[in-house]
């Protein structure tokens, strides 16, 4: 089969004559598009209508006839494609996202309340009845001291007392679970082979 792609028509082509142009996009388009496909173009039609805008903006300049033509088509072709493959290095296309293939999960915020809320309590467990109150009425009833002592039937420096000491058993209730999860680290790294 003959090449459609003649001399006279790239002439005509050069003078902007539409039927022309057409003849030349139907002549060059299908292997344009096929290249670009064969070298794995995230979007091939895109870029081969930019291909042609590029080679129909420069016609009037092209030389070599036919065969000029071919050549200048597939020599824009290649610098889309580089342009394309350097766009997908700098900026990745997003996977798309599967839900039923992500495995990553996160506890919810009433779970890490709920969680925290036992942790509390347990502490709390660790303090004698009367540093448990002042701590319930001072932290999470939210009342001055003179407040507590009166619904402690006790002195405001009872009060105080009592305050300090349940912290000063909390803050070591901390110091040891610290301690201890330091201790349970370093005896991992202990254990591990080399």
């Amino acid at each position: 089969m003959a090449d459609p792609l003649t001399e006279p028509l790239v002439s005509a082509a050069r003078k902007n004559d539409p039927a022309a142009l057409r003849a030349v996009y139907e002549s060059l388009a299908p292997a344009v598009l096929g290249y670009l496909r064969a070298k794995g173009c995230e979007d091939p039609e895109a870029l081969t209508q930019d291909v042609f805008l590029t080679v129909f903006s420069r016609i009037s300049t092209v030389r070599g006839g036919a065969a000029g033509l071919r050549t200048f088509a597939f020599s824009v072709a290649h610098a889309r494609l580089v342009d394309d493959h350097r766009r997908r290095e700098r900026q990745p296309s997003p996977a798309p996202y599967d839900p039923q293939l992500d495995t990553r999960s996160t506890g919810s915020a009433e779970d890490a309340v709920l969680q925290s809320g036992l942790v509390a309590a347990q502490m709390l467990d660790g303090l004698t009845a009367a540093q448990r109150e002042v701590l319930l009425l001072r932290v999470v009833a939210d009342l001055s001291l003179q407040e507590s002592a009166e619904i402690m039937g006790k002195t405001v420096n009872t009060v105080k007392q009592l305050q300090r000491r349940a912290l000063l058993a909390l803050r070591e209730q901390i110091a040891g679970k610290e301690a201890a999860e330091d201790d349970k680290e370093d005896q991992q790294h202990v254990q591990q082979p080399r």
